[in-house]
């Protein structure tokens, strides 16, 4: 069902007043009188976990951050945004920026944090028009302003998000991720080898901290489930009658997002896959039942991870569109560690030479052999996404993947691109598309291949 909002106002906010006509300030109001302690307590009981893809608890992070020693502490706003098929927290700011404004700083008050930052591709200019203009206002009111927030405008890549490689960006720095925990370092200072305790949060995930401390735990968890409580914002886009951006409770069925916000397939025609961005293995038709929360998604060997989902008619050719998801994952590992590198970029050139017909009877094997060293030395979780979608994938559809290793080409002439949303046009229903590589180029993949 969908539940009263929280996130997304029915109507935009398009001014202050608008924010705290409905509430607005009442978070912070509520930690000036708990306390951090408290505050972070509160959180705790309400059951917050992260909604950028781990689903981590969130008072754990917070929690961590204040104990830590150190009398340099930062919070980070994570909105990088670069999973294929997500568009939930760039319509969040466009709608309420001053949730996450007023949510980065309790998070920031809450640790004990000299500064925050908001990490945000230098491209989603929209969203940084309107968290600039709300900035503007909740310091001109009073509200905001005892943290400083500095807006970081990040590299169009997708590593970018990974929080080790954000706190790289935010330093000055390629986006590669570090070794060694999320902390700060000099932060553009010679501060030598020193090591800053920060909690980098998904953006949506801080924008709950407001409503959770004015209303309570228990309000919180008066939606959603016992392991994941509360609401969480879903994409829905690909084959669908609407694309569509909504909250709805965790634990409501994904057949609802499908059919009834999603209006099913335009076509009419069969559901042939769902993918949830780039990491996660492919959800067949036959889960439309399953609970969108941590857990329910869990239970069929997927994940929740950052609830951007793109559904396929049975026109394409499964083997080809994940090939190109597989290819999206090998030009968007940074090189560091080769496994990773080499085995993505691998496992791409497999599958798309199998979707052109063009494999053999070692295919599986190699795939497979593929699948399971990528993740060896892995400074960050691309490896992991990489073997969690390929790895899937051949167990989700053995008969596809038959039907190429027969060595017969495929009979779709649709070609899948990956989904990487630039925008929701209000007007036709249907997402915008940023153009992206095409699902062979960068990977120099040999036309004899024979895998």
């Amino acid at each position: 069902m969908t539940v009263q909002h929280r996130l997304l106002p029915e109507t935009p906010y398009r001014t202050l007043d608008d924010y705290r006509a409905a509430g607005g300030g009442e978070g912070l109001a509520a930690l000036d009188r708990l306390g951090p302690d408290a505050s972070i307590a509160e959180i705790r009981a309400s059951g917050l976990r992260g909604r950028g893809g781990a689903g981590f608890p969130t008072a754990i992070k917070l929690g961590g951050v204040a104990a830590a020693e150190g009398d340099r502490k930062f919070v980070v706003a994570n909105v990088s945004e670069g999973e294929p098929g997500t568009f939930k927290d760039r319509w969040m700011l466009q709608n309420n920026p001053y949730n996450l404004l007023e949510g980065i700083t309790i998070a920031g008050l809450a640790v004990g944090a000299e500064q925050a930052f908001i990490a945000i591709k230098h491209k989603h200019h929209t969203a940084i028009d309107r968290i600039e203009q709300a900035a503007v206002e909740m310091v001109d009111a009073g509200m905001i302003g005892q943290i400083p927030i500095t807006i970081v405008r990040g590299p169009d890549v997708y590593l970018f998000g990974e929080e080790k490689a954000m706190l790289e960006v935010i330093e000055g720095n390629d986006p590669k991720p570090r070794l060694y925990p999320p902390y700060m370092r000099g932060l553009f200072e010679t501060q030598g080898s020193s090591l800053h305790p920060t909690s980098v949060n998904n953006a949506e995930t801080l924008s709950h901290l407001p409503n959770i401390l004015a209303r309570g735990a228990d309000w919180f968890r008066s939606v959603g489930t016992d392991q994941s409580p509360g609401t969480m914002i879903f994409a829905l886009g690909g084959d669908t009658t609407v694309n569509t951006v909504v909250e709805l409770a965790l634990g409501t069925p994904m057949r609802e997002l499908v059919e009834v916000h999603g209006g099913g397939t335009e076509s009419g025609l069969p559901i042939k896959m769902i993918t949830n961005g780039v990491s996660n293995r492919p959800i067949r038709p036959e889960h439309l039942d399953v609970p969108l929360s941590y857990e329910g998604l869990q239970s069929i060997g997927t994940g929740l991870g950052s609830a951007g989902f793109t559904l396929y008619d049975d026109t394409i050719c499964s083997v080809q569109a994940i090939g190109a998801y597989a290819a999206f994952n090998a030009r968007g590992s940074c090189g560091q560690c080769v496994p990773c590198k080499v085995g993505a970029t691998e496992l791409a050139r497999r599958l798309i030479a199998l979707s052109e017909g063009r494999g053999g009877a070692a295919s599986m094997d190699e795939i497979a052999g593929w699948v399971a060293k990528v993740t060896d030395w892995n400074r960050c979780g691309l490896g992991a996404g990489q073997q969690a979608l390929v790895g899937g994938y051949i167990e989700e559809y053995p008969d596809d993947i038959g039907f190429h290793l027969a060595g017969e080409p495929c009979e779709s002439e649709r070609r899948v691109d990956v989904p990487v949303i630039a925008d929701w046009d209000r007007q036709t229903g249907k997402f915008v598309y940023y153009e992206t590589p095409g699902y062979t180029e960068g990977l120099e993949i040999p036309l004899d291949l024979t895998v």
